[in-house]
């Protein structure tokens, strides 16, 4: 296109005047329909340094300017399954391996070619280099996407960022999150003055005047949050302390992937590397263990004839599927020998009955209903996806090394072998947190989780109590179905009771859904009646 143009323009001044303005538009009329894709191959020094031509300023003034629109741009690649392709930061480290995964290191990006799967994305790195990558390692690059950050935390009440910072405890540790008014964010830092033995917390609101600046001190504008958030990360400017330490959503907890690879729920025994034991569960002995020798992981033998072992395995493949960060997430069973292991992500700090008790006098009100918020959101995602949990307790939720609790062993009850275990008049059956159309007619649902995740705050605010300590399991029937209900424990405010009791409401189907307990919770944590 380059040397056509070129000898048309020659042309102009080679022949006569009648032939001028005829090549002169012609000129015109090969530039106007040149191929766009070529446009971008003219050289970038202007018409005036090459020396064959010289286009006078009258030549030029005649020349009508092109009135056709500028190119397209090119369309957006695409993946294998047609869809567009998204370009993502990652969040964490993630070592591959297994051969069809891709190593992720944190703060670089990606492209994802393909999400047929929700937990498992296919991506590419800078160097071409395609595998499966777990989904909730990544964000979307987008500008103003604060999730790419370490220090925001998306739908944290203000307890649970209070729970997070007195558990970090060092001074300007910091989180930023979304108020409950919609649209607007919230800076909470923690401040311990020298020579105290305890710290506190303050919470400012990032201001938008005029529409485009932020600011959290009157002096000091930004054009965005993340400027804002460097800015008061050197300078304290009007804050109790600088901004020092980020604290991410989970207590800075890599989260757990949901299994260990794409479609891969088996796993070999040999990969797994078996220490010491940590408990003993209804199935069997649990200990801990690695995978590969790398990752921590709770190894749960089960004993021959604890359960209906083929209808679990069946079910586990299900299970694998579920994946939360309030859940303790099932990795793979190992299903080729007996006795067969389960293989979950490793809490540790035990089960949530045990924590309670072990640290009695030492929890505010505010860690207390944290708690209460991590199973309840953990319960809501179980009811969003149709699952019963069937025992819900606080022996049946596990708490890890930052303190964030996470339900455990939901569904499991289905697959026990015991008479004892699943009859009302032996003492294994969990009455107590049962509610009546269970313990009559053995009938389960969403509903019956919720009466028993009542019991369970009951739990968690009597710091491990055991629910009707004085009564047998025919008493408790015979009570419950006369009306009784537990008494409001001595830390739990009148407005967390209230909430609790109408978990324990006769009729399934006047007790609250999860998504609004959840609610509940989150309007508690918010206007400190905790």
């Amino acid at each position: 296109m380059i040397l056509s143009t070129y000898h048309t323009i020659q042309s102009v001044f080679c022949c006569c005047c009648c032939t001028v303005q005829k090549r002169e538009m012609t000129t015109h009329m090969n530039l106007d329909h040149a191929d766009p894709l070529n446009e971008y191959a003219l050289p970038e020094e202007p018409l005036s340094n090459y020396p064959s031509v010289n286009i006078s300023r009258s030549h030029r003034a005649k020349t009508q300017p092109s009135k056709r629109k500028p190119p397209p741009p090119p369309p957006p690649e695409t993946g294998d399954d047609g869809e567009t392709e998204v370009q993502v930061i990652a969040l964490y480290d993630f070592a591959a391996e297994e051969l069809c995964n891709l190593a992720l290191r944190r703060t670089e990006e990606y492209v994802i070619v393909e999400k047929s799967d929700p937990h498992w994305w296919k991506a590419r790195d800078k160097c071409g280099k395609e595998g499966y990558i777990p989904s909730n390692y990544v964000t979307e690059k987008k500008l103003d996407n604060l999730q790419a950050y370490e220090w925001y935390c998306k739908n944290l009440t203000r307890s649970q960022a209070e729970n997070l910072l007195l558990q970090e405890n060092k001074e300007g540790a910091f989180i930023v999150r979304d108020s409950s008014q919609q649209g607007v964010y919230i800076v909470s830092v923690y401040s311990k003055p020298k020579g105290a033995d305890t710290g506190n917390i303050r919470h400012y609101q990032i201001k938008e005047h005029p529409p485009g600046e932020y600011y959290v001190a009157e002096k000091h504008h930004f054009l965005n949050i993340p400027d804002l958030i460097h800015y008061h990360q050197l300078n304290a400017a009007g804050l109790v302390t600088r901004l020092r330490y980020p604290v991410g959503p989970l207590g800075k907890c890599i989260p757990a992937t949901a299994g260990f690879s794409y479609d891969k729920w088996e796993i070999n025994p040999s990969d797994l590397t078996f220490m010491k034991e940590v408990g003993c569960g209804e199935f069997g002995v649990v200990r801990l263990g690695k995978w590969k020798a790398t990752r921590k992981v709770a190894i749960k033998a089960i004993n021959e004839g604890a359960m209906s072992e083929d209808d679990f395995i069946e079910e586990a493949k299900v299970m694998m599927k579920l994946s939360h960060p309030y859940l303790v997430q099932l990795y793979g069973v190992c299903t080729q020998q007996r006795p067969i292991y389960i293989v979950t992500e490793f809490m540790e700090n035990g089960c949530l009955l045990n924590y309670l008790r072990q640290r009695q006098g030492r929890f505010g009100k505010g860690q207390l209903l944290s708690m209460c918020q991590n199973v309840c959101e953990g319960m809501e995602y179980l009811e969003q996806n149709g699952f019963i949990h069937r025992d819900l307790a606080a022996r049946n939720c596990l708490v890890n090394e930052k303190h964030v609790v996470k339900v455990s062993d939901f569904g499991m009850a289905r697959y026990v072998l015991d008479d004892q275990y699943t009859s009302s008049s032996g003492a294994k059956f969990p009455v107590k947190w049962s509610p009546p159309e269970v313990f009559h007619y053995n009938k389960y649902s969403s509903k019956s989780d919720v009466w028993s995740f009542g019991v369970l705050m009951w739990e968690i605010y009597t710091e491990g109590k055991t629910p009707f300590e004085n009564m047998a399991n025919p008493e408790v029937v015979d009570e419950i179905s006369r009306g009784y209900r537990l008494c409001r424990p001595f830390q739990a405010s009148q407005t967390v009771y209230e909430l609790m009791y109408s978990c324990w409401h006769e009729k399934p189907e006047c007790r609250p859904a999860f998504i609004n307990l959840l609610q509940s919770i989150n309007t508690i944590a918010e206007s400190r009646h905790s």
